[in-house]
């Protein structure tokens, strides 16, 4: 049974009105009569019915006047006008479409029209009605959907960013085909003094994409923080995101490893577009092919960690791009392609504007973006050129325990296949105040478990290195040496106190080697011209206080903090 409306009858016929009122009242609707436009309008505003039978040519106001008002004041809510006229010219009907009417009811009135144009009319109405209370519910679900995402944004940017992507020698483009990026770009300093830089693209746009991107993100600034390697990030990264990614999600990413002080660059790529090594004098373009697959697609055990190696010298530049740089689409279904990208590499007669000129390239293709873009570029400075940040930490070391101590012994085995240094770093920088000191605690460490294993255990002699045909022997012994190594130790001892004022923390480093004389390497460090010898110096230099006993067989090194600093 339809709905009861109110009904305002527009008529100046004061028979037709009345006869209106009884066909509309019997069919159960309540009737609303008004004798002029200007008596509707009013009624109108003050009882806003649901449907309006207007007499087109009326006294005081018009029909055509009165439907435009009472449209405008309804709004949004279709209030159906159903004009009543006895014209039945093309132009008058026109009119009455413009000023708002709906349908029409010629004279005289049939009841049985009229009925059925009021429920078609009430049909319209309550379709309207539905329509704009399922508009109004979607936006408000797509507010609250809006605001998720520009919180998780927030907090997905701060992960992100949190490294060290404003260096002065790195340059980046990122312009994300959805609120959120696919494209994950992250960098960080080691506490060796280098940097990590990972560009990643995961499956898909938006949200779903950007899924994996805070547990690599952690890992990768986790495990940089505390000195891991390239190989050992990049498996605990494939082997976290194959655990929680859904089938068929994964992660394409190009992982870089330089070193300033070796001057070289590591470089592992599984699934994104070649980068390049381009080097300062422009006479070479190295591709950095990839030669994996993606993170999260293979199994640990199956996971291929195996990466290249390039020396690099100043001035050298690598690009890293993701495949939205290629496939961006201009308005004739072009891709940008690697030819294109390639002649503006070929064409660059400045290397500094290089970055500059692939933007503008991809702005004047006009393409429309049909992916994530990013566009990276790392160059090779001289070391300790950078100002270096803080390093980056996933946990805040509140918490750490300030008052133990703790050994542990490595022995040969371990010693060939198992580098300690990340292990040992995991445990200190877990506490607060040691963090601002991690480079400097990573290069002591690194210095004397260095000498503890190569003269210790292994009994190398320094004194090789004394041009570049003794560090090529040095190393070679190194290597064969360590191979074959069954015996021997290398122990640490670490004893954290705490202090009034904050804390204190001393690592004691010793061998199965038959020591050394510490007086003796001093005088040598004296020197200057020596290529050898130089790490105690370090050492000195780094921590607060270095000690060594008088027959050589270990050195103890103290670091302290501030409460608060």
């Amino acid at each position: 049974m339809p709905a009861r409306l109110s009904i305002l009858i527009a008529e100046d016929n004061a028979a037709d009105r009345m006869l209106l009122s009884t066909i509309v009242s019997r069919q159960g609707h309540r009737s609303l009569t008004a004798s002029n436009g200007m008596e509707a309008v009013a009624l109108f505003e003050q009882e806003r019915p649901q449907l309006v039978l207007m007499d087109a040519l009326m006294p005081v106001m018009d029909g055509f006047e009165a439907a435009r008002r009472i449209k405008q004041m309804a709004g949004e809510e279709l209030v159906p006008i159903i004009f009543l006229t006895s014209l039945t010219e093309g132009e008058a009907l026109v009119r009455c479409l413009e000023a708002g009417g709906d349908d029409f009811l010629a004279k005289p009135y049939n009841r049985v029209i009229l009925e059925a144009k009021i429920n078609a009319m009430d049909r319209l109405r309550r379709l309207q009605d539905t329509v704009l209370q399922q508009r109004d519910l979607i936006a408000q679900h797509n507010e609250y959907l809006l605001n998720e995402q520009r919180v998780a944004k927030a907090v997905f940017d701060k992960v992100a960013h949190s490294g060290c992507l404003a260096a002065p020698n790195i340059r980046y483009l990122q312009s994300p085909y959805a609120l959120f990026n696919g494209d994950l770009l992250l960098a960080a300093f080691k506490p060796s003094g280098g940097m990590h830089v990972l560009l990643g693209d995961f499956t898909g746009h938006g949200l779903p994409a950007a899924i994996g991107a805070m547990p690599l993100a952690e890992v990768f600034y986790g495990m940089t923080a505390k000195g891991y390697s390239l190989t050992e990030i990049l498996r605990e990264i494939n082997a976290k995101l194959k655990r929680i990614l859904p089938l068929g999600v994964f992660c394409c990413a190009t992982l870089l490893n330089i070193s300033f002080q070796r001057r070289v660059v590591e470089v592992w790529n599984g699934g994104l577009p070649d980068g390049y090594l381009l080097r300062a004098n422009g006479a070479e373009r190295v591709p950095l092919v990839s030669r994996h697959l993606p993170l999260g697609v293979l199994a640990p055990a199956a996971f291929n960690d195996r990466y290249e190696v390039f020396p690099l010298e100043l001035g050298d530049r690598v690009f890293l791009l993701s495949d939205g740089v290629l496939e961006a689409c201009n308005q004739q279904g072009e891709l940008f392609g690697e030819r294109r990208l390639h002649r503006v590499f070929s064409a660059n007669r400045q290397p500094a504007q290089l970055f500059a000129e692939i933007q503008q390239a991809l702005l004047n293709f006009r393409g429309e973006l049909q992916d994530d873009v990013s566009l990276v570029e790392v160059s090779m400075v001289e070391e300790g050129s950078l100002s270096r940040g803080p390093l980056v930490f996933t946990g805040s070391g509140q918490n750490s325990p300030l008052d133990w101590s703790a050994s542990f012994e490595f022995r040969g085995e371990t010693l060939r296949r198992f580098n300690p240094l990340p292990f040992l770093l995991q445990l200190l920088l877990e506490v607060e105040g040691l963090r601002p000191q991690g480079g400097a605690l990573y290069s002591v460490l690194a210095e004397l478990y260095s000498n503890a294993l190569e003269h210790g255990v292994l009994g190398l002699d320094s004194s090789l290195k004394c041009d570049a045909e003794g560090f090529a022997e040095y190393y070679l012994q190194r290597s064969t040496r360590l191979a074959q190594l069954r015996e021997g130790y290398v122990r640490f001892h670490l004893q954290l106190v705490p202090e009034s004022t904050g804390g204190r923390l001393t690592v004691r480093v010793e061998d199965s080697g038959s020591g050394f004389d510490g007086q003796a390497i001093v005088e040598q460090q004296l020197r200057v011209d020596r290529l050898c010898g130089r790490g105690l110096a370090l050492v000195r230099q780094l921590s607060e206080r270095c000690t060594w006993p008088e027959d050589g067989r270990g050195v103890s090194v103290e670091f302290s903090w501030l409460a608060g600093a």
